[in-house]
């Protein structure tokens, strides 16, 4: 029996799900007002041609469009694009939502008296329309009948008699769904965030069509230009904290029963040689000066991104070398963000990094002027010869300037979080200067970590600094915590 990963979905098959749902909601509405148009739903009179259970789904239609659009309830009108959206929405989610079942086998059929039921596949549901039509609850297709399956699963998402689900689509347009649907891969359906993602990338487009008019946000815009998906490790954080202040107040001393790698615990400071590794970010009340944290500086204070001082730090870098430094914040791999989401706003060991950070010949991934320190994460060309050689003389050139370089592979920022995060938390708090040129590596006890080797101590071990006590990351969304 399959179950749901535990993994968030891969950048591939997240893009690969974007495209899909973007395609799927033109192909949908574009399928709505067909049908709506063929029902006659916005003129005032009836078609001669409409049937007497036609013209039933007209009137019901129409009913429905007014009491969703404020304009259509006001002047007795009917505005017809608030029920082309929902009868996309509807349509399309059904099916979706039915397939997310079926790959995880909880799709269920069942019996009229039958409390249990069994989990059925989409090839399952096409043998019942195929075979066995009284099985098949009046469905045409297998997708119909798993749709159909799925809103008897859940009536409080797909209203069981909402008049949007009597409307048929066009067959090209049916076919069209159907074929956006099938070839997403199984994966897809069984990663911890997919449900997530969808309802973003389904608002994707009207929030940048939105954005773009800046017209002013009314109630018609407001869900596309507010829908944010919140990160998996963000809500682990938030969840872990929550359960485990909980956890923590009625029973003081006692381990919990359920690994939580988010919870933060502040109490072991008191004892601790060294500030706190990850201060918590901005406006925490939970941490004073007597705990031995660095309080970060107020929000809005300090002279823009990655600035400590009033003067400019781009000294003698030719503007368009700045420009591309620039450029580069806005498309930020996925690793990238994530660690700029921990570094930022002095959340670790108080040190202030900046991004992109335009330097000589070069520009930094993350870089710590007061540490003198680099940080710099790769994909997989880094590995191959000559990507090897430009980061040797990348280093040995930053190493001239006294600037220490620590190198990740992306993937290891993205799965040893914690591990990374340690790493550059002792480099911050060691500040051993680099050598004129850089060692071979494997001599010397400072040599920075190259790609393709492991973390020198994930979590502290073998390291020459103490792990940092209660040690997890900071709010990810770099607000005060009040929990323990």
């Amino acid at each position: 029996m399959q179950t749901p990963s535990n993994a968030p979905l891969p950048k591939p098959l997240r893009t690969q799900l974007e495209n899909t749902v973007k395609a799927a909601r033109d192909v949908a509405e574009k399928a709505g007002r067909a049908a709506l148009a063929q029902l006659a739903v916005a003129e005032p009179k009836v078609p001669d041609y409409l049937d007497e259970p036609q013209r039933v789904l007209r009137r019901k239609l129409r009913a429905h469009a007014r009491a969703i659009s404020a304009t259509s309830a006001q002047n007795n009108s009917v505005e017809l694009q608030p029920l082309v959206l929902e009868v996309a929405y509807e349509h399309w989610h059904r099916m979706l939502f039915a397939r997310f079942l079926a790959e995880n086998n909880l799709l269920m059929w069942r019996e009229p008296n039958d409390a249990n039921g069994a989990a059925v596949s989409l090839d399952d549901c096409r043998d019942m329309v195929d075979n066995h039509p009284d099985m098949a609850m009046g469905a045409k297709s297998h997708w119909e009948l798993a749709g159909k399956l799925a809103a008897r699963m859940l009536p409080q998402v797909f209203k069981p008699h909402s008049p949007v689900f009597e409307i048929n689509f066009a067959p090209e347009h049916q076919r069209e769904l159907e074929r956006l649907l099938s070839n997403l891969p199984p994966e897809v359906f069984q990663a911890s965030d997919s449900l997530g993602w969808v309802y973003q990338f389904w608002q994707a487009k009207r929030k940048d069509e939105v954005n773009a008019s800046e017209v002013k946000i009314g109630a018609d815009e407001l869900p596309a230009v507010t829908q944010l998906f919140t990160e998996p490790y963000m809500v682990d954080f938030l969840l872990h904290n929550s359960l485990g202040a909980w956890w923590h107040t009625r029973h003081p001393g006692q381990p919990c029963p359920v690994v939580m790698p988010y919870l933060r615990l502040i109490s072991p400071l008191a004892n601790s040689p060294h500030p706190n590794p990850l201060p918590g970010g901005e406006g925490t009340h939970s941490q004073t000066a007597d705990s031995g944290c660095s309080l970060p500086l107020p929000p809005g204070e300090g002279w823009g991104e990655g600035a400590t001082t009033p003067q400019a730090h781009h000294h003698n870098v030719p503007p368009e070398h700045i420009a591309f430094a620039r450029s580069l914040r806005g498309s930020q791999t996925d690793a990238e963000n994530l660690l700029w989401s921990l570094l930022r706003n002095r959340r670790l060991a108080d040190s202030k990094f900046r991004r992109q950070h335009p330097l000589g010949p070069y520009v930094l991934d993350f870089y710590c002027h007061e540490k003198k320190l680099a940080i710099e994460l790769d994909g997989g060309q880094h590995n191959e010869e000559t990507g090897r050689a430009k980061d040797a003389r990348r280093t040995a050139y930053l190493a001239q300037q006294g600037i220490r370089v620590i190198r990740f592979w992306n993937n290891q920022t993205l799965q040893e979080t914690q591990a990374v995060l340690q790493t550059i938390w002792d480099a911050l708090v060691t500040e051993t200067p680099s050598p004129p040129t850089p060692l071979p590596q494997g001599e010397g006890s400072n040599s920075p970590p190259v790609p393709g080797y492991p973390l020198p101590h994930p979590l502290g071990e073998g390291s020459n600094s103490p792990p940092a006590p209660g040690y997890s990351l900071p709010h990810p969304l770099g607000e005060g915590s009040n929990s323990p």
